[in-house]
């Protein structure tokens, strides 16, 4: 048995879904899948299934950083991933764990509303994460209505939300797929002013658990050394795949099959 794991790590702070289909479990699963360990530290506790979320507790901020120094006092932390905060003192509680891993890749998935339309947070979550973690990101990953809410822009459009929010942080990743196109458009856009359009075929149905594959295969990606416009590429290309494969066990949402089938 060998002592060594080749398998990069990535510390997940992120919230429990219950239902499996989002959350922690999402990361652990999508990470599994690059080839990384998951180290899944615990920031809220959901009510939640495959329809909508009904509530969300926030956990104490000394249990949270407890869990997360104790991943770093042990483990080579590669990248870390961020979902659910849920409040502003969870955005400073990052910070602080981030001042432990300078220079390790940070994937913001800035998680302000659930699939099924549920909050998630308060705004004030969303305008704390844009001042205080983006400047300490490598990129973010919202999802169009999540940018605009982050760029205060009702009704911008992704290139509108991006030139608002890239003061703040290098590279953005803001996804498509909430209108009703029939190719779904991924822009990746860079503070030094390249941009990549990554599309992809619209599929049927809603997902659950959809953002969290795509931030935590993404950190995968970026743990295991690949550069940012390929990583994004691969991870934007594995989600698809999930989705394509994904299930439906409960009355709700489509969740993401995330794990080969010889697995799953």
């Amino acid at each position: 048995m060998s002592g060594h794991c080749s398998r990069p790590v990535v510390l997940c702070l992120s919230g429990h879904d219950p239902s499996g289909g989002a959350g922690l479990q999402a990361d652990i699963e999508a990470l599994f899948a690059q080839g990384c360990h998951a180290a899944p530290a615990v920031t809220a506790l959901t009510v939640q299934d495959t329809v909508n979320v009904t509530d969300f507790r926030v956990l104490d901020r000394e249990w949270v950083l407890a869990q997360a120094y104790a991943v770093i006092a042990d483990l080579p932390v590669a990248a870390v991933k961020l979902g659910m905060l849920g409040s502003v003192e969870m955005v400073e509680t990052v910070l602080e764990i981030m001042q432990k891993l300078p220079g390790v890749p940070l994937v913001c998935d800035p998680v302000l509303r659930a699939g099924g339309g549920g909050a998630l947070g308060k705004d004030d979550v969303g305008y704390a994460m844009r001042a205080r973690l983006f400047p300490v990101s490598t990129i973010a990953t919202p999802n169009l209505p999540e940018a605009r809410i982050l760029a205060e822009l009702p009704e911008g459009s992704a290139d509108e939300c991006a030139e608002k929010l890239l003061p703040f942080i290098r590279h953005l990743l803001i996804t498509g797929g909430h209108g009703d196109e029939t190719e779904v458009h991924n822009r990746l856009y860079s503070r030094d002013g390249s941009r990549y359009d990554f599309s992809c075929q619209r599929l049927p149905g809603s997902y659950h658990g959809s953002g969290c594959t795509l931030a935590s295969a993404l950190s995968g990606r970026l743990a295991l050394g690949e550069d940012l416009a390929s990583a994004v590429k691969s991870a934007l290309d594995y989600t698809w795949r999930t989705l394509r494969d994904a299930e439906a066990p409960g009355r709700g949402q489509y969740i993401p099959r995330r794990l080969p089938l010889d697995l799953a």
